[in-house]
């Protein structure tokens, strides 16, 4: 891979911050290029999905993590947090999910 392919690769990834900020089964908010973030980790592993609920924009980092699902905290919809299906309604459009990659510690996730 030549150099620009790598600063391009490089530059699709934006850092989240350190893994070990990331609570096991609890959420963790963060808000990068205007987008909120939700960042799980489950059974040591991360996870990261929009941060908003799809039924009316309520901020799940404010709910509860169930296993590997995240119930939002104002009318109970449940999501999915692997692939952001949603589970129970009213919710009925699934979260967008990103790709998580760690490097030296650092969570990265990729918008595009």
């Amino acid at each position: 891979m030549n150099q620009k392919n790598m600063n391009q690769e490089k530059n699709e990834w934006v850092d989240a911050g350190p893994a070990a900020d990331v609570p096991e089964e609890d959420i963790l908010e963060r808000v990068l290029e205007d987008r909120i973030v939700a960042l799980y980790k489950l059974n040591g592993q991360i996870h990261a999905t929009d941060g908003l609920c799809s039924h009316e924009a309520v901020r799940l980092c404010m709910g509860l993590v169930d296993g590997d699902t995240i119930e939002c905290p104002k009318h109970n919809a449940r999501f999915h947090i692997p692939t952001g299906k949603a589970l129970r309604r009213p919710a009925k459009t699934d979260i967008r999910v990103y790709p998580v990659r760690i490097d030296s510690g650092r969570v990265y996730l990729r918008f595009r």
